[in-house]
């Protein structure tokens, strides 16, 4: 009898070769569920959610944020899979299946009576040399516009359709270069952030209707009618300024003793706001006197009634309540600063834009502001039908930018289709040759055969026979000694060079 046995009586053991098992099973069960979704011609899977929400992707990474894994070894392979999503965007799938791999390669071995232990070893060596090999592998290229395009394809294409990838790659690569800021003299290039870019999405029309506006896509309107709905040749002032009545801090009373003393008290109070309001009017009139210049207000407190009328009589146009990150972002992209505080308003203040208009959808209403003079900041607009479809898309933008922005950081990239698995699991299966000996040999090969999943799957994924097309690249790569991945079109072995499926350098390291 065991000592947990003796603790508890009624424990279920599992014996050490069962948990094995196991845990072999658990990893090879969500390289199953995951297999189907590699590559361009991969599979869609349907997620339907306990209230009955519908998600549609082929992202590893969603699809194991929302499966309810209950192994804990599945569960552990799934976090770690998350977690090189998190930290450089993609490469999720190909995990799972290399470690599912892994493990149906090592149980044949353990099978054979070969000790885990000595396996480890020889996978260890084996991962120092595929590091190794892939900085040889590497190729370092400039970044310009049409390398981009191309890593942004590889990476749509595998989540999205190409109908809609492509017209994508060359939204975000242009997004990309836009808020991407020159370094200065001397200095290293600043690190790229995509929070600058902003995602906003239409339940409008088709998701080829994506754009990109260079500027900015506010999804609140005015609340006035009687305001201009668009305007060319804008000054803007971003404020955080109450407009309104606003009630105290404290808790207070006010006391009158007849209707005279109680008018002028509320006079008071709105005489406060209106002086506020005014200084606002008395600048617009000073900057737009005399040039065909219009104002623009957005605050990110409240605009009440009286306000908003007092605006509208000077022909201002007033946002009220806008989100605090589009209160960061309108100066970046317009010019100008955010305002705390009406007083000493003066027009370096003020940002600049050619054109602002409003759009109405239903209930909801979209501001846009575009044509801005410092375009440091700009919006992917996603368009789409239904809500699991501008999920998808959304999702796949994600990626194809932090693959664009891992591009520009590298400066390199790694020829994609499988083309790197190959050709690393031929340099292992020669360092095994040549520089291991003994027993661990064997978690050298274990490791070099777990490689080629990835394009075996691709393969099988086409339509193509998985043995037969492996093989074809297999022979095409050691005569010529180049790079060859896996054509998902053909099933025939594809250049690096004419290929242009580029893998970002730090998702296979």
């Amino acid at each position: 009898m065991s000592s947990l046995q003796l603790v508890n009586a009624n424990a279920d053991i599992i014996r050490k070769a069962q948990a094995l098992g196991v845990n072999i099973n658990a990893a090879k069960g969500l390289q199953e569920v995951l297999k189907t979704n590699l590559g361009p011609k991969g599979t869609i899977k349907m997620l339907v959610g306990g209230a009955g929400q519908v998600k549609l992707t082929k992202d590893g990474a969603v699809l194991l944020h929302e499966m309810q894994i209950q192994h804990p070894t599945a569960a552990m392979i799934g976090r770690a899979a998350t977690a090189q999503d998190d930290m450089v965007g993609d490469g999720t799938t190909t995990n799972v299946l290399f470690i599912g791999e892994i493990m149906r390669q090592a149980e044949r071995y353990i099978g054979d009576g070969v000790h885990p232990r000595i396996l480890v070893d020889g996978m260890e060596l084996a991962k120092t040399q595929a590091l190794a090999f892939l900085e040889e592998f590497k190729i370092a290229k400039e970044v310009n516009r049409e390398l981009l395009i191309q890593v942004a394809r590889t990476s749509l294409n595998t989540k999205i359709h190409p109908k809609l990838g492509n017209p994508l790659c060359e939204i975000l690569v242009d997004a990309m270069s836009t808020i991407r800021k020159a370094p200065e003299a001397g200095k290293k290039e600043k690190e790229i952030d995509l929070h600058m870019i902003e995602i906003m999405h239409m339940q409008h029309k088709m998701s080829t209707e994506s754009k990109l506006v260079k500027g900015l896509v506010l999804d609140h309107g005015g609340r006035y009618s009687d305001m201009p709905s668009s305007m060319e040749n804008c000054f803007i002032l971003c404020l955080n300024v109450s407009l309104e009545y606003e009630k105290t801090e404290v808790h207070s009373g006010f006391f009158w003793s007849n209707a005279e003393q109680r008018e002028k008290l509320i006079a008071s109070e709105r005489a406060f706001t209106d002086e506020k309001v005014q200084k606002i009017i008395d600048l617009k009139r000073k900057v737009c006197e005399g040039n065909n210049k219009n104002f623009i207000i957005i605050n990110q407190k409240g605009i009440d009634p009286p306000s908003l009328e007092l605006l509208a009589r000077d022909n201002i146009i007033g946002i009220r309540r806008a989100k605090k990150r589009n209160g960061e972002r309108i100066p970046l992209a317009c010019g100008g600063r955010q305002v705390n505080s009406v007083d000493d308003l003066d027009e370096t203040d003020l940002g600049f834009a050619q054109h602002v208009y409003e759009q109405v959808l239903g209930e909801d209403k979209y501001t846009f502001v575009e044509g801005v003079t410092n375009p440091f900041s700009c919006t992917i607009l996603i368009k789409g039908p239904n809500d699991y479809t501008i999920a998808q898309t959304k999702e796949a933008i994600r990626d194809g930018l932090r693959a664009i922005k891992n591009t520009i950081e590298d400066e390199a990239v790694v020829p994609g289709a499988g083309a790197f698995e190959i050709a690393c699991a031929e340099n292992l299966a020669e360092y095994a040759k040549k520089q291991v000996s003994g027993k661990t040999k064997l978690g050298v090969n274990c490791f070099a055969d777990a490689l080629l999943v990835v394009p075996r799957t691709l393969a099988q994924n086409s339509g193509f026979d998985a043995q037969d097309t492996l093989l074809k690249v297999q022979e095409a790569h050691l005569k010529d000694k180049k790079a060859y991945g896996v054509c998902t079109l053909t099933g025939e072995p594809l250049p690096a060079e004419v290929s242009n499926v580029w893998d970002n350098y730090i998702v296979k390291r």
